[in-house]
């Protein structure tokens, strides 16, 4: 599914027009960004959790020619799914 898709699909469920629905999931995203960027995580009870970790520099390897390569470290964000979320989708 992509943005459009999720975007009809909350119309769809909420009754709200697709451009009002657009304008809600812009505005969580950059809230979901923004509090990222200032170290926050975001925590939502059901879905799961964003919050941004910090990646060691380490030592890799080209799969090509095998020679090691040194990959630095890195700031990254990452989602962690709720129980709920979790429990949906289980087998």
């Amino acid at each position: 599914m992509n943005k459009q898709e999720l975007i009809e699909r909350m119309a769809g469920k909420t009754g709200l027009t697709k451009k009002d629905c657009g304008t809600a999931l812009d505005g969580f995203l950059s809230a979901v960004t923004e509090a990222l960027q200032a170290g926050e995580a975001v925590k939502l009870v059901g879905l799961g959790s964003f919050e941004v970790k910090r990646r060691a520099a380490r030592t890799g390897r080209n799969p090509q020619t095998k020679e090691p390569v040194e990959i630095p470290a890195q700031t990254i964000p990452v989602f962690k799914a709720g129980t709920g979320l979790k429990n949906s989708v289980a087998d």
